[in-house]
């Protein structure tokens, strides 16, 4: 088994601490591990917003781009596009 040094350090600090031996210490912290159980973990989910029925179909690509388009103009002209 190979323990990274920052650990081993930590433990070794422990130990001495305590004043028990290293062995010691780890079997403990390694029973607690085991023994430990922990919650699963919720899945993330994205919110999700009631914004009604859509303005525009998206399976027209024409009509997309032109809502898309007017959009762009009045942010950038302050002006609405006629259809």
């Amino acid at each position: 088994m190979i323990i990274p040094d920052p650990v081993l350090r930590d433990l070794k600090r422990r130990a001495a601490e305590r004043e028990e031996t290293l062995s010691a210490l780890a079997t403990e912290y390694l029973i607690m591990g085991l023994r430990e159980t922990r919650k699963p973990k919720r899945p993330f989910r994205f919110p999700t917003f009631k914004m009604g029925p859509p303005k525009v179909n998206v399976a027209d690509r024409e009509e997309l781009y032109e809502v898309l388009e007017a959009e762009r103009d009045e942010r950038l002209y302050g002006k609405k596009k006629e259809r």
